[in-house]
Formats: structure tokens, sequence, C-alpha cells
């Protein structure tokens, strides 16, 4: 089997490439996926987050090496695994972070990537729905992005409150302040979610020069010195070599930085102690680490109306709400689950949002894998650090493809990551004591009314801070002698080979990844075929 590019990785990136490669009809594109194919009805139903956060056919279901500054704990890191990726099976919220984050990048070597140049890419990709065309959005393009079909009210009650709290209110994360509280618009149309396979591959699928390969596991690339000719693949118990004028890994910030260990790429002795042959030194891959460290102020619920997954009114509000999806695509099924947010400042000395806020209407712990937990009526105020300063790692395991990575995110090693997150849980509760969520407000479960002094919010921080799944910068882009890829998202020392998603982030951007990524993988396209 012989293509022109070969890209691993059917996400949010690798679907972007897959589409505009293809678009000439003489190129041949081969994409690979390791999942299967986007068909599960829980994908197209946008509260079907809460099943895929469970699923092993659909998610990667990573964990953490023990996280020192966790008390040990192992952190939960869901990824996606289908075509879509992590498009297909997150919470859909539509954020590209502020305008700084690009400037950043750009003053780190990296030219072309400033905000300037990255926004009208950002509206290239878009259908912006709630507004339509404007300084900062587009039409006509393939992530649609609409309003929310369902709004709970405790959700818009929570907007309200922290507007009470001194924060601003916003219509819109995307503009060139960020900051403010809102209901989050979303990547669905016709209240189903809109991922990336769903905007950019499927329609390109039926092309003769696109060919898609599913349950398709990338055992290693191939080199010839120091060219990628290829990569080696298991799929369906077989093994074979796809030969390609570029290989292009599009694998997401954990698996791609893996594959290139497994190659030979990356530190001669980290790949020794597996038994791997280094073909290129280049010490950065799986380094730089970041992910968005996260905390859950809850409360239960005075009232018997927000999202459970067991009381005595859970088989008539199912009903409705399956009725409501399957008749008119509304009611609870479309709901994101995580519906109104904000991007604040946690002091006044910040220049811009250090915080993010996601407001789920359901009791929450561990993802929502602690089912029991769940049980009985409550609401969830989930806040983040935006640009937190620890530093992980991606290591293998062992020389077997099949085998997970390490995964080190160092969550809060950083003092002033901590510090960071005291004051997200004090911001937060400011927010959940303001009158607006008076009528719904019941007893705080966490951190509890026990958990006053800093110290005491570093021990619960200790005890529950997680992550909310926007792992990045393990093939970082850059000139440094950390850098994996260069501005052209080439490899450093190696040719036919690039890399494409989230692991080449310099910097954790402030916001959620996906708008980000799809971004990355427009402008990639961009310079492979020289627009």
């Amino acid at each position: 089997m012989q293509f022109d590019y070969v890209i691993v990785g059917a996400g949010s990136a690798g679907c972007v490439l897959a589409n505009r490669l293809s678009e000439n009809p003489n190129t041949r594109v081969c994409l690979l996926e390791a999942g299967p194919a986007d068909n599960s009805l829980f994908i197209r139903i946008p509260a079907g987050i809460i099943w895929l956060m469970r699923s092993n056919a659909r998610n990667w279901r990573y964990y953490t090496v023990p996280q020192k500054a966790l008390n040990n704990r192992e952190i939960y890191i869901p990824r996606g695994k289908t075509l879509g990726g992590s498009s297909a099976v997150n919470a859909m919220c539509y954020t590209r972070g502020h305008p700084w984050d690009y400037d950043h990048w750009e003053s780190l070597g990296n030219p072309g990537w400033g905000y300037k140049d990255v926004l009208p890419l950002f509206k290239r990709c878009e259908h912006y729905e709630p507004g339509g065309e404007g300084p900062f959005h587009g039409v006509n393009g393939n992530l649609n992005i609409s309003e929310l079909k369902f709004r709970h009210p405790v959700s818009e009650a929570f907007v309200t409150a922290g507007v009470q709290a001194g924060h601003p209110a916003t219509d819109d994360f995307n503009n060139d302040t960020q900051e403010g509280m809102s209901m989050y618009k979303v990547n669905q149309k016709d209240g189903e979610r809109w991922g990336v396979a769903r905007g950019y591959l499927h329609p390109a699928m039926e092309r003769d020069n696109l060919t898609v390969m599913t349950g398709a596991l990338v055992h290693r690339v191939r080199f010839d010195g120091k060219r990628a000719t290829g990569v080696e693949v298991e799929h369906k118990g077989d093994m074979h070599t796809i030969e390609a004028g570029e290989v292009i890994l599009s694998g997401g910030a954990i698996n791609s930085p893996q594959l290139l260990q497994l190659s030979g790429v990356g530190d001669p002795q980290e790949l020794k102690r597996h038994g791997i042959d280094p073909v290129h030194e280049l010490p950065g891959v799986g380094g730089n680490l970041q992910d968005h460290p996260d905390v859950l102020v809850i409360h239960r619920n005075r009232r018997r109306d927000t999202f459970t997954m067991g009381s005595w009114e859970l088989p008539f509000t199912g009903a409705k709400a399956v009725w409501d999806f399957f008749t008119k695509r509304s009611g609870q099924l479309t709901s994101n689950v995580a519906e109104a947010g904000g991007f604040i400042k946690s002091r006044p000395e910040e220049e811009r949002p250090d915080l993010q806020l996601h407001l789920t209407a359901a009791k929450l712990d561990n993802h929502g894998l602690n089912w029991m937990f769940s049980m009985g009526h409550g609401y969830s105020g989930h806040v983040c650090i935006l640009r937190p300063k620890s530093r992980g790692t991606i290591r293998l395991r062992d020389a077997d493809p099949r085998s997970p990575a390490l995964i080190d995110p160092r969550f809060l090693e950083h003092p002033d990551d901590m510090e960071g997150m005291v004051r997200g849980v004090k911001a937060m509760r400011a927010i959940m004591a303001q009158d607006a969520l008076a009528p719904w407000r019941g007893e705080e479960i966490a951190p509890g009314a026990h958990v006053q002094s800093d110290e005491q919010i570093r021990a619960f921080l200790r005890h529950k801070c997680d992550n909310i799944y926007h792992p990045v910068g393990t093939c970082k882009m850059g000139v440094d002698d950390q850098a994996v890829v260069d501005p052209d998202l080439k490899v450093h020392g190696l040719e036919g080979l690039r890399v494409v998603d989230a692991s080449i982030m310099p910097t954790l951007i402030g916001g959620n990844t996906n708008a980000p990524t799809v971004m990355i993988a427009e402008k990639a396209a961009d310079k492979i075929l020289g627009v």
C-alpha cells in the first residue's frame, strides 16, 4: 500500500488533514485510526458523554502514574478512541483561548503563529450560528457551532451568580477579551453532537483517493536513514507496511510522543532501556506535558430538578428526555452536561483570566464514574487554573505498542499551581454563595463547611484535585533544544515526518483545546499544500 500521505490518528487534527489533503483527487491519502467508527448513538446524543466516559470501545481510559502532589493518586485521563477522537467524546464546549496565548507562542520562536495569523483560520473553520459572520467568527466552515438547545435553570442561575459576585457578563468567550460569565457555545447541529469527524471526515469519505482504516494500531514509523518512509500497522490481526511520501502523526499529546519513542526517536538512553534502537536523538519527545488541573465545589440541591443517576422521578424524566430527543431533537439529552461557565480573574492584578469555570447540574465525583455519588440531586462547579507551571512527561512503559504510556503530568507540583487552585476554590465558593443560586443551594458537600483555611483547602486539593482533559505540549513546536517540531510542524532533524495535533502546543492555551487543535490542522494543511 503506497500513499502520498499517511495520517496516524483520526482525531480532531487527523480528520481535518484527511479532508484537506484529499481535496486534490490526484493525491492519495490514508488515515489510520486505532478505534472503531463513530457510529455509536451515544456519540450523536450530546448527553451520551456520560456513557462515553465509561466506554472501553471508544475511550482509551488512560490513568496517570501516582501523582506526588495529589496524595499519590492515579488520575483518570479519558481520550477519544474513534473517528473524531476526543471531539466524539468531549463536552463540546467551543472555546479557543486568549489572544495572548498565540502571541506568546510566536514570541517563543514560532513566526506565523500569533493571534493575527491564527484568527483567520479559526474563522475559516466555523459555521457560527449564534451571530453569523463578524470580526471574530466565520460561516460556511466545517465546524458547526450553536447555542445550547437545552439550558438547565441552575446553569442559567450560575451565570447570574457569577455576575452578582463581581464578574462581567459576556456572550462570547472567543472575542479579544475572553473574560466573563456565559452559557457555552457548543459543537452541535440541530441538537446533535457535531464532532470533527462529522464536520470534516464524513463529507470526504466518498473520495476515491482517501482510504480510512479503523481498528488499525500503528506499531512504529519506518525510516530509511533520517527519512520517514511509512508505518507498520496492525489491522485485523495482521501486520502491514504502508508506504508514504510523508508521515503525519496526529495521535494526540499522549499517543504521538509514545509512537515517536517506539519508532526510535527521543532520548537514546530512555529508548535503549526498552531495547529500542535509536534512530534519531531528540530529547524533548515526551517532555513538556501540561494539562489543566480541576476540582469540584459541590452542593446538594434543595429542589429535585437536577440530573441524577437515581431517584424515584428518573423513569418519568428519563422517558420524557428520550421522547423529546427522538421526536424533536430537544430536551435534556441535548445538554452537553457542562452548560454554563466563565473565564475569570482570581485577583485584580491578573492581566487576563486565569481561571475557567464549568457548571454541571449534577453531583459528580471521579468524572462521573462514581455512580453512587451521583444518586440524588445536586450541582457541581468545576474550577481550573488556565496556565499551569507544572511540567510532566510521557514515557514508554515498555516496547509493546499495545501498552499504555506512563503519563505523569505532575499536577500541582509547582507551588504557584497549588496557590492558583486555592484562589480558584475561593472564587467558586463566592459564586456559589450568591442570591441567584439560593433556590437550589443546599449543603456544600465538597470541600465541606469544615474546610475554611488555606491549608485546609490545600489538603482538600491534594485529596480531590483532578484534571479536565486538556493534555498538550509533548512534541512542542519551537527552536530550542527541547523542541520536537519546527514552526512548519516538521520533526527536527528528520525528513518526511510531521506532528500535527495538540502535542505541538509549546504552552497550554487558556481554554478548551479542541478548537485550537482544529486550527492547528488547518494551518498545517496550508503549509503542506503550499497555500
